[in-house]
């Protein structure tokens, strides 16, 4: 069954919240650093995309807190849900076909380094 490719936001604050919880701050910290600069999120962003992404069961809210002492009471904490992981998944590997095809054709050299640094 075909997937619809999730946009880049989305897809960008799926891998931040991939291996841990995080509040927005945390998320947009995350995904600029993961892309080394190249896509930053402003709130307006990052809250529309985590409506809609709640909304659609990709995301979570999460109940547990960290201490008060340590943590601002106002945050919002997130997580991805499995559906939110199966989706991040699927778009990962979609866009690892589209990098191969783009090698293939001498697009990207064989061993491309990401922004990061990364090989691609």
């Amino acid at each position: 069954m075909p997937v619809n490719p999730l946009s880049p936001a989305v897809f960008h604050i799926l891998l931040a919240l991939a291996d841990r919880e995080r509040h927005g701050y945390s998320i947009m910290q995350a995904v600029e650093s993961d892309t080394g600069g190249a896509l930053k999120l402003g709130p307006g962003t990052l809250y529309g995309c985590l409506k809609r992404m709640l909304s659609a069961g990709l995301v979570e809210e999460c109940d547990e807190r960290p201490d008060p002492e340590l943590d601002d009471e106002r945050r919002r904490y997130y997580r991805a849900t499995d559906i939110g992981l199966r989706a991040a998944r699927a778009e990962a590997a979609r866009l690892a076909v589209a990098v191969s095809a783009a090698q293939a054709r001498k697009l990207l050299p064989r061993n491309f380094q990401t922004a990061t640094g990364r090989p691609g």
